[in-house]
């Protein structure tokens, strides 16, 4: 099953998803999944899912490379209490990432500021480059707070438990100006240093 409402659509205007497999599988779907919810989408939608595909590659190549300056940047400052990103060597699984993914680590990490709750919360709103919203995948850079509360919390991370976490979408924009962003929104949540 693939988003293509995310990366392969890329401008975050159009919704659709698109099932993959064996023979066996999608004869499956077609006879019972597609009679429950439906198997096209708007031709609309399809044609600005097929335009945004065209440059996907270029894209990917642009969000991977900027996404790994930034966790750079965020990993070290140490008003940032930590950085998963499987591009940095400090991630657990860093070996295996570069062996499975040799072009990089993709554009999607999470991270949180060193304090509480009301401090990540302060710091997304005082970003202005970046944009607070909870769709990922899209050619803008979006960040939402994740909490310490809720069903899937048991299953996260220790760190993300105690400070919850912010799940950052690396998008488009030139890595200097999300760092600035980064910078600046630090320096009103902490003070610079």
């Amino acid at each position: 099953m693939h988003s293509l409402t995310k990366y392969i659509n890329g401008h975050g205007d159009a919704m659709g998803g698109s099932v993959a497999g064996s023979r066996e599988l999608i004869q499956r779907i077609k006879a019972e999944a597609m009679v429950d919810v439906g198997g096209v989408i708007s031709p609309f939608n399809a044609w600005l899912i097929m335009r945004g595909s065209v440059t996907l590659p270029l894209r990917i190549r642009r969000h991977v490379e900027t996404a790994a300056e930034v966790a750079r940047f965020l990993d070290a400052d140490p008003r940032v209490a930590y950085v998963y990103y499987p591009g940095l060597a400090s991630h657990p699984q860093h070996a295996d990432t570069a062996r499975l993914l040799p072009h990089g680590a993709g554009a999607m990490m999470a991270f949180a500021v060193d304090g509480d709750p009301d401090a990540q919360n302060r710091f997304v709103a005082a970003l202005r480059l970046i944009t607070s919203a909870v769709s990922l995948g899209h050619d803008e850079s979006l960040i939402v707070h994740v909490g310490t509360s809720g069903a899937r919390v048991a299953a996260y991370p220790e760190p993300f438990r105690r400070l919850g976490h912010l799940r950052f979408s690396v998008g488009l924009e030139d890595a200097s100006d999300l760092i600035a962003d980064l910078r600046q929104a630090l320096d009103a949540t902490f003070g610079p240093l």
